[in-house]
């Protein structure tokens, strides 16, 4: 596998790493930084952070865990961590403020996207401006944007006859899997690949790279 770690040097559209570093921010003064991390789905990639932080791999705590999800099963992984979690229906409530509210609340210093499939809007973005990861399980830029999620990625990778494919995690903007990337991990595309069973190995690299992702993140700010 191909580990790019790209926070130290030009990324993937040819800008400086140094603008990366400009407005990391740690609002809470502690050794330990305070993650909030938001799910739609099974929670793999929770489940990897969560161990992580654990096993002190990542100086980070998850303090919370909010979904748009009821039956979302990373809403039980976290249960069993005795972490903090909650669902907010969006078609009740006003999803970005009520999350805003509960993660200063929380005192929250990251907010990690884990599967989460909603679009943020503009001022959950301002608000949390360069504090928000998100991982996507191709190297963008190729393969990204609107209904880039799940196998639909595979999918694509696949029918594009690529030789490669991937993980990446960014920093969030406005626009769909287009912020600057912390890192990347290369996976093979096999002969006889399935979108299956190219997604089952990019997620295994996902679960690699993310809590590796959070941990550079954090060193560049402290």
């Amino acid at each position: 596998m191909d580990l790019q770690l790209l926070i130290n040097r030009t990324n993937v559209r040819g800008e400086s790493s140094s603008s990366l570093s400009e407005n990391f921010c740690k609002p809470n003064k502690c050794s330990v930084f305070r993650l909030g991390v938001l799910v739609s789905g099974s929670g793999t990639n929770l489940q990897a952070i969560m161990n992580a932080c654990r096993n002190k791999r990542v100086p980070a705590k998850v303090i919370i865990v909010i979904s748009n999800k009821k039956d979302a099963l990373a809403l039980q992984r976290a249960k069993k961590y005795n972490i903090k979690s909650g669902f907010i229906d969006p078609k009740k409530y006003n999803f970005d403020k009520k999350v805003i509210e509960i993660l200063e609340k929380q005192k929250v210093d990251l907010v990690c996207l884990a599967g989460f499939l909603l679009k943020l809007s503009k001022k959950f973005i301002k608000k949390y401006r360069n504090r928000i990861l998100n991982i996507h399980p191709a190297l963008l830029p190729k393969f990204g944007g609107k209904r880039m999620y799940g196998i639909n990625v595979h999918k694509a990778v696949l029918e594009a006859g690529e030789k490669n494919s991937g993980c990446t995690v960014h920093l969030v903007d406005e626009r769909y899997d287009h912020g600057k990337i912390i890192l990347q991990k290369k996976v093979k595309v096999l002969k006889n690949d399935t979108p299956e069973t190219l997604q089952k190995r990019v997620l295994k690299q996902e679960h690699k790279i993310y809590p590796e992702a959070i941990k550079l993140f954090i060193k560049r700010c402290l």
